[in-house]
């Protein structure tokens, strides 16, 4: 694509809103392709340099948000991609279209990762599909707003803890004997594991979670060379947003920054390409990447 076009095709894309319209409120796990300011995962005006070629990534959550803004990069920098998804299966589709128009590879399967057999699965799909695994994203996430803890249930503890923690126990298990040294794990956290949120407070914990997991793995694969670092959010446009908040509050979704804005998951494609890319970030491992238009933050 030439200068010219990229700037034409940027120009007629609202990649930094000043405000999101409010939406319908979509169900749980929200679905992209019914969102009517559907996120931007990719603006068209970057073809990638081939810096992940040869390699085999996994991300989970993979067929919308940030999750497909992470696939269509890795794809677009040479990676074989598989994405695991729950079920939209409508939006996996459009994931695996755009990535085959690329000229990339893609496959996925659909299950639930707090699912320890269904992980254990996957792992084994992805090896018998690329003879291989460079790279694993634990992204998938869900979050069930609450005006207090008392209305937390355990059932909704759990599941909460399945999809955002325990899925990363699992699948760095059944993936540790296929990666190799200069194997990337990279966790997708939150501003709230580090902030907090009186609504959120099950999320918040389980993302505050992530944070010790990949500083401890960190710790515990440094001597096989594999790197575990984690990128942490804010406010990103996702359909997880329209599907969990009213419309008050998505409204004014990413306000609070110093940008006024809430981020598109296209912002944070580039950290998870950094943190795969070997050599780039050879000598970073138990790191956070705070991407968050400004929310400063003390670890």
């Amino acid at each position: 694509m030439n200068s010219d076009n990229s700037e034409k095709l940027r120009d007629n894309i609202p990649l930094y809103p000043e405000h999101i319209e409010p939406e319908q409120l979509l169900t749980r796990p929200g679905k992209e392709f019914v969102m009517e300011t559907k996120p931007i995962y990719d603006d068209g005006s970057f073809r990638g340099f081939n810096r992940l070629e040869g390699k085999a990534a996994l991300i989970t959550g993979g067929d919308s948000g940030i999750g497909r803004a992470v696939a269509v990069a890795y794809a677009k920098e040479g990676a074989k991609v598989f994405i695991s998804h729950k079920e939209e299966c409508e939006d996996a589709r459009q994931t695996m279209a755009n990535i085959k128009s690329l000229g990339g590879e893609i496959a996925s399967l659909d299950g639930e990762v707090g699912d320890p057999a269904f992980c254990a699965r996957l792992i084994a799909e992805v090896i018998n599909c690329y003879g291989q695994i460079d790279i694993l994203v634990n992204n998938a996430g869900e979050q069930h707003p609450q005006e207090s803890i008392l209305e937390i249930s355990d059932e909704q503890l759990e599941q909460t803890f399945r999809t955002n923690v325990f899925s990363m126990f699992y699948l760095v298990k059944a993936a540790l004997p296929h990666l190799k040294p200069g194997s990337s794990i990279i966790n997708t956290g939150s501003v709230t594991g580090y902030r907090g949120s009186p609504k959120l407070i099950d999320y918040a914990a389980s993302k505050a979670a992530v944070t010790g997991f990949t500083r401890s793995l960190a710790i515990d694969l440094a001597d096989k060379k594999i790197r575990v670092n984690q990128v942490s959010p804010g406010p990103i446009w996702t359909p997880l947003i329209p599907s969990t908040f009213g419309e008050e509050r998505v409204a004014t979704f990413g306000d609070n920054t110093l940008f006024k804005r809430a981020g598109q998951p296209l912002e944070l494609a580039e950290a998870y390409i950094f943190l795969a890319w070997e050599r780039a970030s050879s000598y970073i491992t138990g790191q956070t990447i705070h991407i968050n238009g400004g929310n400063f933050i003390s670890s």
